[in-house]
């Protein structure tokens, strides 16, 4: 007669992420879509994609470009790929050797690191510098490929790297780091100054860097992006990763990709190949035809500048203290004049009560430090900012 008793010993799967729960952008989100709140959290604009690319992505579809894209993505993006990245930084990829779409940059950040770390070598387990405050995929990455996550620590207000802490956490066992400029969740870019000192703690070592620069397109007050592919020393040992997603307001489409030298893109795309293989072949042909026109990415830091202005402005009399964010679209700001709350218990109360949701830096910290800063994505139409801001200045 048959019964529920399983005919095996009950096992129970150990967790190879214990410590790894629902994200704070899904709580965040999750809680101000029920109350209404304003959605200052997740970092999505708040705003559609251009029609043009749109009718674009149409024209492919019903063109009958519906098949497996190649692993590597399809050649036109590569190249209008390589074309951009001459034109802006004069440097120079090979499309077909040194240059591979993926879908999504935090997918392309995955492979990039499981591409280099290994649980375990004579000396142990490889190591990995992360700066922290760091967006939450990258020490997943580090830890389900066995590597070790070495923290520096990042402080507000200004975020600013101390390079002898970096000299003395790196060991023997340091196989990577990983770099994200303009930074999420600070809005820091990194300087010239930023490059040397990074080539200078490599230079004679076997490490290598994943760079994610997803927001190289939204530098602010007339900032350059210092891409680690324009320093000679660090183009041969890094992984740069970047994202369309940010760049063209189409975060829902998941395309990214990554530039890499030759024998470090043989590497990453053994790894792709066996994540997702291929992305989504009309998206691509629709991208490669947008790039053409360059102005649809240089114009992004006038737009993006004015947002966070409009924001900080309304915010400004209020008891928040901000520096403005250098790039990317969030801004943090401080409430230690307002209250000694914990960060969490705030921004799950500012959402509840005036319903403006925003994310506490803490959780971008291993240890959870809570400096009483919140982030808030400044990627909403105006009218939203400008509410939000009214709210919040009634604190």
């Amino acid at each position: 007669m048959p019964t529920n008793t399983p005919a095996w010993p009950a096992r129970r799967l150990v967790s190879k992420l214990p410590n790894v729960g629902t994200t704070i952008f899904t709580v965040m989100s999750k809680l101000a879509t029920e109350i209404g709140a304003i959605n200052l959290s997740q970092g999505f604009p708040g705003f559609d994609c251009s029609p043009e690319l749109v009718t674009l992505v149409e024209h492919y579809l019903r063109k009958g470009f519906n098949q497996y894209a190649p692993m590597t993505g399809v050649p036109a993006l590569r190249e209008a790929l390589a074309q951009k990245t001459t034109d802006l930084y004069n440097v120079s990829y090979d499309p077909e050797t040194e240059i591979t779409v993926t879908s999504g940059a935090t997918e392309a950040i995955f492979a990039a690191v499981t591409a280099v770390i290994r649980p375990g070598r004579d000396a142990g387990p490889d190591e990995v510098i992360v700066f922290e405050p760091a967006y939450d995929s990258y020490v997943p990455a580090i830890e389900l490929n066995g590597g070790v996550p070495v923290y520096v620590t990042l402080t507000p207000p200004d975020y600013t790297i101390d390079w002898d802490v970096v000299r003395e956490k790196i060991t023997d066992k340091t196989r990577l780091i990983l770099v994200n400029t303009p930074h999420n969740p600070t809005g820091r870019v990194w300087t010239t100054d930023d490059l040397n000192q990074l080539a200078s703690v490599v230079r004679d070592r076997d490490i290598w860097i994943v760079s994610d620069e997803v927001y190289e397109h939204i530098l602010l007050d007339g900032r350059q992006h210092n891409s680690l592919m324009t320093h000679p020393d660090l183009r041969e040992r890094t992984f740069i990763i970047g994202s369309f997603g940010k760049t063209f307001h189409i975060t829902g489409w998941k395309i990214g990709y990554c530039l890499a030298p030759a024998d470090l893109t043989t590497e990453f795309r053994k790894i792709h190949q066996y994540l997702t293989f291929s992305t989504v072949t009309p998206i691509q042909y629709a991208l490669a035809d947008y790039l053409k026109e360059p102005e649809r990415y240089l114009s992004l830091p006038v737009f993006y500048e004015r947002k966070r202005d409009l924001f900080l402005d309304g915010i400004r009399g209020s008891r928040f203290t901000f520096k403005p964010a250098e790039g990317s679209f969030f801004q943090t700001v401080s409430y230690a004049a307002i209250t000694d709350e914990p960060d969490y218990d705030l921004a799950i109360r500012l959402t509840k009560e005036i319903g403006v949701a925003s994310i506490p830096v803490s959780v971008f910290y291993n240890q959870k430090n809570d400096y009483k800063v919140l982030r808030f994505c400044f990627a909403k139409d105006d009218a939203i900012l400008q509410e939000a801001a009214e709210r919040l200045s009634r604190l």
